[in-house]
């Protein structure tokens, strides 16, 4: 099930930094008093009443400058209009009804999502409530008065947001169909997989990097079995960013992940595994969804029987986080090994969605635990009474102990080891969750 999307728009020095670090609970943009300080959209999952949603900031819009970063800002905008599920359009009690939020206003009706207007910087509820009815002649709803410093109003206003969320119902409704985000950096060849693998060109290729500003879904069949591919803006390193505009397609891939049930990570075997390709895999990771990696331009490597190997143990020594992705050497030029993509896709959903016996799985742990002993502390032993799975995507299991401090890090790991050798799980993450159960 993917997390809705929030947009946080507004013209500059409205204070959609301060709402956002307050709902995101750290402060993950600058703050200052200067008009369009907020260059990067930041992304943020955030929780209410126990809806999970994902939160954008984004840079001020300044609808008719001319000035070519305020300019960028609104594109970075439109761009998170068109990502969102649910738009919050704040504006500023103490400036007053402004041109420009008529214009930003008109940008979001013509996007035909919900908003969520919210006037900032009502400190005081009796002494600027005559202010903020003048809000209703931007024709887009009530105004829902807030202060983002003080952290008043802001309870109505999430009701307001997560009330505009697909039901449970509408959700179980949805296409089941297997839904893969291509994600890498840019011009590593993910439109070039796509045409492929859809046969035919859906999506414009080009070599300048970053020709693919959107996320585009094609529909592909393969051996009588339907897919929907997602590919994202590529994503680069921000020292290398000339255009302003692309350090935002980190959104797009987070909205593309958080749609996919399996994440393809296409790396580029002429640079080799970068920092850079760590971090776009990690938004899958963090996220529990299926992973492959994809090597592509293997053609164009000069190779002996040795070259494989050591592509492998450098990418699993860069990706040391995810020993579990499957890894695959591959050319879209030439079409090497692309029909093992499907099949490994296929391996990965199953692998994502296994469920384990009870009985089974407590077996193999007591087995475990039998082969290395659990660990102490001032001659306190961790007790491990049993374990159980109780989610699938990713596979989550509840291990009850006897003492939450004693279970470290690297014990889990030694049992989710075990675990795997087991039952595989290749390609997918796996999410333990230890509980304390007092001794009788």
């Amino acid at each position: 099930m993917s997390r809705p999307v929030v947009a946080v728009v507004g013209r500059p020095n409205v204070g959609k930094s301060t709402l956002f670090n307050v709902l995101a609970g750290e402060r993950i943009s600058i703050v200052k008093d200067t008009p369009g300080v907020t260059r990067d959209r930041i992304y943020a999952d955030v929780e209410w009443l126990n809806k999970n949603f994902t939160m954008i900031d984004t840079g001020g819009i300044e609808p008719d400058s001319k000035d070519i970063i305020l300019s960028q800002m609104r594109e970075q905008a439109q761009i998170a209009i068109d990502t969102a599920d649910v738009i919050i359009f704040i504006v500023d009690v103490r400036q007053g009804l402004q041109d420009a939020d008529q214009k930003v206003a008109d940008m979001l009706r013509k996007s035909h999502k919900p908003v969520v207007l919210v006037v900032n910087k009502v400190d005081n509820f009796d002494k600027f409530m005559p202010d903020v009815y003048e809000f209703y002649n931007l024709g887009i709803g009530d105004p829902h008065p807030i202060s983002a410093a003080s952290q008043l109003g802001l309870g109505d206003m999430l009701d307001e947001v997560i009330s505009h969320f697909p039901s449970d119902a509408d959700l179980s409704a949805d296409d089941d169909t297997p839904k893969i985000a291509i994600v890498g950096k840019p011009n590593v060849g993910k439109s070039s997989l796509v045409n492929k693998l859809a046969g035919e060109r859906r999506v414009i290729v080009s070599d300048i990097a970053g020709t693919t500003r959107d996320a585009v879904d094609t529909r592909v069949r393969y051996n009588k079995k339907d897919y929907i591919l997602i590919d994202t803006a590529g994503l680069r390193r921000k020292s290398k960013i000339k255009e302003d505009l692309e350090r935002y397609s980190i959104v797009r891939a987070v909205a593309a992940v958080e749609k996919a049930d399996v994440v393809l990570v296409m790396i580029d075997a002429t640079e080799g595994v970068t920092e850079q390709d760590a971090k776009i895999a990690g938004i899958a990771h963090e996220r529990g969804k299926g992973v492959i990696v994809l090597v592509n331009k293997w053609d164009a490597i000069e190779k002996d029987d040795k070259t494989m190997k050591q592509q492998t143990e450098k990418i699993r020594q860069v990706l040391s986080f995810m020993s579990y992705a499957s890894i695959l050497f591959i050319s879209v030029k030439s079409g090497q090994r692309l029909g093992k993509i499907y099949e490994t896709i296929d391996a990965v959903i199953e692998n994502n969605s296994m469920r384990i016996a009870t009985g089974v799985l407590n077996e193999i742990v007591t087995e475990a635990v039998a082969m290395q002993q659990p660990p102490s502390d001032k001659g306190k032993r961790l007790k491990i009474y049993y374990v159980t799975q109780v989610a699938v995507k990713p596979p989550t299991f509840v291990i009850f102990v006897n003492s939450k401090e004693l279970m470290h890090f690297s014990y889990v790991r030694y049992l989710e080891n075990r675990i795997r050798d087991s039952f595989g799980f290749q390609g997918t993450s796996l999410k333990f969750i230890i509980r304390e159960r007092k001794e009788g």
